[in-house]
Parts: structure tokens; sequence; C-alpha cells
């Protein structure tokens, strides 16, 4: 399992990124199933969660309709707009979660290339992880994209989502005691 990020400012929320190609699907799903664990354990004022997507072709668009149906079905509420990566997301995100070997390299070169005209941490590319290394239930090592396949498809990733975020929150809490104690 991999390990998270400890924050250093404890009064700072932990904030937590996901990330996926287009933040329509499983980024978007994945931010939606860690805020309802969040808030169901009574820690919302102290997370800032969101998403973005590796690219920014659907940017300012809703997330898609089959994922928030699926998600709604669950009783998760998916409510992000699209937005694709951006610099100053490795300066405030504590965590920044691919959910594909793919989108992690696509995050990794972004990094690559802003480090060098953005004044970002030397070290930022350690909060880079992939989300399946949070599965406990899940022998996957990335969380597939549902966009092009069926019903099914959504199901799965949910599935995947709601044991990685189950396990990510416990890691969090184990590395970030200060969250639990006010």
């Amino acid at each position: 399992m991999a390990s998270s990020t400890v924050t250093e400012d404890t009064n700072k929320p932990f904030s937590v990124l996901f990330v996926c190609l287009g933040n329509i699907c499983r980024s978007p799903a994945a931010e939606g199933v860690f805020t309802d664990l969040v808030k169901k354990r009574g820690f919302d004022s102290k997370f800032r969660i969101d998403s973005a997507g590796t690219i920014g072709y659907h940017e300012g668009n809703e997330a898609d309709s089959r994922m928030k149906a699926a998600s709604k079905r669950r009783g998760i509420q998916i409510t992000s707009i699209s937005r694709p990566i951006k610099p100053s997301d490795f300066v405030e995100f504590d965590l920044i979660l691919a959910m594909d070997k793919q989108n992690r390299e696509d995050i990794m070169e972004a990094f690559s290339r802003w480090k060098f005209r953005d004044p970002l941490p030397e070290d930022a590319h350690k909060k880079v992880k992939l989300m399946c290394s949070y599965c406990k239930k899940h022998d996957e090592t990335e969380v597939p994209d549902p966009y092009y396949g069926g019903p099914q498809g959504f199901e799965k990733v949910l599935d995947m989502l709601e044991d990685a975020c189950e396990s990510l929150l416990d890691s969090i809490l184990a590395e970030n005691k200060h969250i639990q104690e006010s």
C-alpha cells in the first residue's frame, strides 16, 4: 500500500487531487466517493478534495452522465466540473492520485515542463501516487477507463474507488494524527 504525504501545517486542510484523462469519469467519481467517505467519518472540514484531467478537452463540463447515475445509485453525489491539471496543483495539494500509469506519466511530464518556469517544490513529484496503490480488495494496478464500455464498467470503477478511498483515508489519518485530534 502506498504511503500518503504528511501535511506540514496542522491548521491547513489535507488536500487531495484525483486525476484521470478527461476529468469526466474516474477522477470526478473518486472525488465524489472520497468526499462522501470523509463526510460520513466527520472530517469534511479537515479536507480539501478536487479532481482534474491531464487534458483540457472537457474543461467546464459536468461529469459523464453514466458515472453520475451509477454513483447516485450508491448515494454518492458527483458535482465536479472538469478542469485540466495546472502548475499550482503541485503547490496546493498534499497528494495527487493518478487513475492509471499513463495519467501518472502525463502528470510527471507536466511537472517536468512546469518546474522550469513556475516556482514548484523540488519534491512535488513525490506527491503523485497511483490510486490502485491504496486498493486492498482489488488486485488491479490501474483504474480502468469506463468511457467506451457498458454500465458494468462504471460499477467496477466505483467498486475499486470505494476500496481505494477507504484505505486512502485510513492512511492519511494514520500519518496525520492532528486531523483526528481537533
